[in-house]
């Protein structure tokens, strides 16, 4: 199962690690996963979503998993 998050599908990062004599390491830069339970009140529903910190309090701004979906459709999906 990748990283990745359900919602943003954010994904890690390939950085540079730059050392003081200026060698480049690659690194990989993970994404802040949480196992999330979501319900949403619209369907009545209560779904199992592996969701980034950011998708989290973007959720809780917006207040349903069913207004996230419609505000943000055109940006994430």
């Amino acid at each position: 199962m990748a990283r990745t998050c359900d919602l943003t599908g954010k994904r890690r990062q390939v950085n540079n690690k730059v050392s003081h004599s200026n060698i480049k390491t690659k690194t990989l830069k993970q994404v802040n996963l949480h196992t999330k339970r979501v319900f949403d009140p619209e369907t009545g529903k209560t779904v199992k979503l592996r969701l980034s910190a950011k998708a989290i309090r973007t959720l809780d701004k917006v207040g349903s998993l069913s207004k996230f979906l419609r505000k943000y459709a055109n940006k994430y999906v």
